[in-house]
This record gives structure tokens, sequence and C-alpha cells, in this order.
């Protein structure tokens, strides 16, 4: 059960991270500027809050992909990589 979970939170946190890079990407394309440029713009204006959330998304294709082949302790473990992300989110939009 706690390997389950584990896997779980570490599907969900790759699966945010790829989203943040994703986000990243295509910001490059419709701005036309690098991804450093709009990795900086981000940090730099205090937004950074803004891709993290966004890059959540993928989060819940992978949560109801779980539950559909029944692995209900994995799809726990992507809720609480959620809330993790969620909760640091908050610590970045109000520091």
């Amino acid at each position: 059960m706690k390997k389950q979970i584990t896997i779980g939170i570490l599907s969900g946190l790759i699966a945010n991270a790829t989203g943040v890079v994703l986000c990243i990407a295509l910001l490059c394309l419709i701005k036309n500027a690098s991804f450093s440029e709009i990795f900086e713009f981000y940090l730099e204006t205090g937004n950074a809050w803004a891709l993290l959330t966004l890059g959540a998304l993928p989060n819940l294709v992978l949560f109801f992909g779980f539950l559909k082949f029944n692995k209900e302790y994995e799809a726990r473990g992507v809720v609480m990589a959620t809330f993790l992300t969620a909760i640091s989110a908050y610590v970045l939009y109000f520091n």
C-alpha cells in the first residue's frame, strides 16, 4: 500500500513538472521568446505560482487514468502530489 501511494506521488510530481515545461514551451511559441526568458520573467515578476498551478493539469488525466485501471492507491498519491503543488503555489503567491 505505501509503495503504491509513493508511486502515485512520484508520478504526480513528474506529471506536474512535465506540465510546467509544456506550459512554458507553449508560452515560448505564443510570445516568440526563449525558454529561459519566459522562465526568468515569471520568476522575476513573482508569478511562478501561475506556472506551477497550470502545470498541475496533467495530474487530472493521470488521476482518472489510475482510477480507470482500478489503481486507487496510486490515484490517492496523485491527489497528495496535487495538494503539495497547491501548498507550494500558495506559499509562492503570498511571499
